[in-house]
């Protein structure tokens, strides 16, 4: 089966999509003469303006609804052109799982860029959360636009970096001029300690560096609270240890846990509070993929509940 890329672009109504994908077929070096069908999903102020393509060799689909995306509209208009590459531009009040789950099986997303209105983005990240979530996720760039000369970015880089560290953001000013996102994030614990201590409130944004960037914690003592959750079957010597960790809502609250290794592992009891002491072993912290961490249990006792019990990003 030959793979389709697929460079997808979400964002909600008026923050530049069809602009961007306009001027991306208008350059010849994007669109270089192979057919390109572009998916659209939602319709603006702006309009697409096909007689500035190098060719006519770009093909729209259109749909109306969520419902009105089908499996069959999609393949037939991709191989009813013969399209090499497909373009979509999202609507962002629908969510992104309602196109995944209809994109065809050799349609495979290269790139999700989703772009916002830097005047707006606030307020519908606080308005429409889990839209606005929806969107950054899986987001590879993310481009601010309409940004003013003097503007503070650090309220759109924290809701940015408040889902995701590894996202690039970039923004654009009103002049055209672009400017690359540099702002540090220092972590919220010191990673330089002998004992690295995880505060209760800092769960959340340790669990995610650590997934993201385990190499930089290869060799470091880790000391957090959590809670065992003995409720599958898993290898001696090992139990489950982590804390429910909320990223957009409290519909998508789920367990973020490790793997830990320990000799005392059939004594702790399932949903028991900890204060675990740990070691990060490279020889096995990424053995079972990147789905689940092992850490070495160097001490532990008894613990009360995190405060909050429920970890965020905010």
């Amino acid at each position: 089966m030959t793979e389709i890329p697929v460079y997808l672009f979400a964002g909600f109504l008026e923050s530049g999509k069809t602009t961007f994908i306009q001027e991306t077929l208008e350059d010849p070096e994007f669109n270089d003469g192979e057919d390109v069908l572009v998916v659209v999903c939602e319709e603006g102020m702006e309009e697409y303006e096909p007689e500035k393509y190098p060719g006519k060799n770009v093909h729209f689909l259109y749909f109306d609804s969520p419902e009105s995306m089908t499996k069959v509209a999609m393949h037939k208009a991709q191989r009813e052109h013969n399209c090499s590459r497909i373009i979509i531009e999202y609507n962002g009040m629908w969510m992104l799982d309602d196109l995944l789950e209809v994109m065809p099986k050799s349609w495979l997303v290269y790139q999700l860029t989703t772009f916002a209105d830097a005047n707006t983005f606030e307020s519908y990240n606080a308005n429409m959360r889990q839209l606005a979530y929806d969107k950054l996720v899986g987001a590879s760039l993310v481009v601010f636009n309409r940004c003013k000369d003097g503007f503070d970015k650090m309220p759109l880089h924290k809701i940015v970096r408040a889902v995701s560290r590894m996202t690039a953001i970039i923004y654009e000013y009103e002049d055209g001029t672009i400017e690359n996102d540099d702002i540090e994030d220092p972590l919220p614990y010191d990673l330089e300690a002998d004992v690295v201590t995880i505060e209760d409130r800092d769960f959340a944004w340790f669990y995610s560096d650590i997934m993201e960037n385990g190499e930089k914690y290869y060799g470091k003592t880790l000391q957090f609270k959590g809670f065992v959750k003995n409720n599958v079957k898993l290898p001696d010597k090992t139990f489950l240890f982590g804390r429910k960790v909320m990223t957009c809502c409290e519909d998508d609250i789920g367990t973020c846990a490790f793997m830990m290794v320990s000799k005392n592992a059939g004594k702790v009891k399932n949903g028991q509070w900890l204060t675990i002491k740990c070691k990060v072993n490279p020889e096995i912290f990424d053995a079972v993929g990147n789905d689940l961490k092992i850490l070495q249990v160097l001490s532990m006792e008894k613990a009360e509940k995190a405060q909050p019990e429920v970890a965020s990003f905010m």
